[in-house]
């Protein structure tokens, strides 16, 4: 009976950590600030969000190098370099299946896939995480930010380390995750810099008046208020909430010159 009993609570255990995993992922995929709201439709996990829309001050500094065979990914001046391989929200059901970075990712299928071993991912994201916690503060490129130590869940099949950066004065924060081990989490956020002479474009987020709905007048302001401007588009599209927005281009987290072009498709009033 006390080998049945071991079994038990081994079995328990790795539930418990695999749901605490879960549950980590979709409070990052899911909304900020006042507008967020995460809501299971039909299976889908909806992702929203919903920052305060301000104009920082562009940081008064210079464009560090961007390392070598890699891409800027980021929003307003925070951006970070990742390696031009990775791909852009390869995600199911809210999991990685390759080193992917991860914005402005669309709903996710509710349901439990496999963490394949040795993948790296980040997502990059507006507002603080709902369940950042910040360990210690430091100065990134002459900003302030916080960062959320590494740590690790899981044994066998795979361990999965995470690890976070957040910046206040830019409203802007960096999740990285790896099933390598914590050093390539620490590799990945090293990457992060600021970004005075581009602006990221940001993901639309959530409605506060209404958490189900993007509207473009919203996001308009926000492209706005960044340094952007926004050009709408309309298109007809039956059923849907009128001026929702529908299409980004181009897409979130493409880093544009100040005062460049940014075409939201919102749906057409009936």
């Amino acid at each position: 009976m006390a080998g049945d009993a071991d079994l038990s609570e081994y079995v328990a255990a790795r539930w418990r950590a695999g749901a605490a995993r879960r549950r980590r992922r979709a409070a990052a995929l899911s909304a900020v600030g006042v507008a967020a709201a995460v809501g299971a439709v039909d299976g889908t996990l909806l992702l929203a969000g919903g920052p305060s829309v301000t104009n920082p001050a562009p940081p008064a500094a210079s464009t560090p190098p961007v390392p070598a065979a890699t891409r800027l990914v980021g929003i307003g001046h925070a951006a970070i370099a990742v390696p031009t391989q990775w791909a852009t929200n390869q995600l199911h059901c809210g999991t990685p299946l390759k080193d992917t970075v991860i914005i402005d990712a669309g709903p996710q299928n509710l349901c439990e896939a496999p963490y394949p071993k040795g993948v790296e991912s980040v997502m990059v994201r507006s507002g603080m995480p709902i369940d950042f916690r910040a360990d210690e503060t430091f100065q990134l490129d002459g900003v302030r930010a916080q960062r959320q130590r590494t740590t690790c869940t899981g044994d066998n099949p795979v361990t999965v380390c995470s690890g976070a950066v957040f910046i206040p004065s830019l409203d802007v924060a960096f999740q990285a995750e790896s099933s390598t081990n914590a050093g390539e989490v620490h590799s990945v956020l090293a990457r992060i810099m600021i970004v005075p002479d581009k602006i990221g474009v940001p993901e639309p987020m959530f409605s506060e008046s209404n958490p189900a709905a993007r509207f473009g007048e919203e996001y308009e302001d926000r492209l706005t208020a960044l340094g952007l401007k926004p050009n709408i588009h309309t298109r007809k599209s039956p059923g849907s909430i009128p001026g929702t927005v529908l299409a980004v281009s181009p897409p979130a987290g493409t880093m544009l010159t100040p005062g460049a072009t940014v075409t939201v498709t919102v749906v057409a009033p009936p």
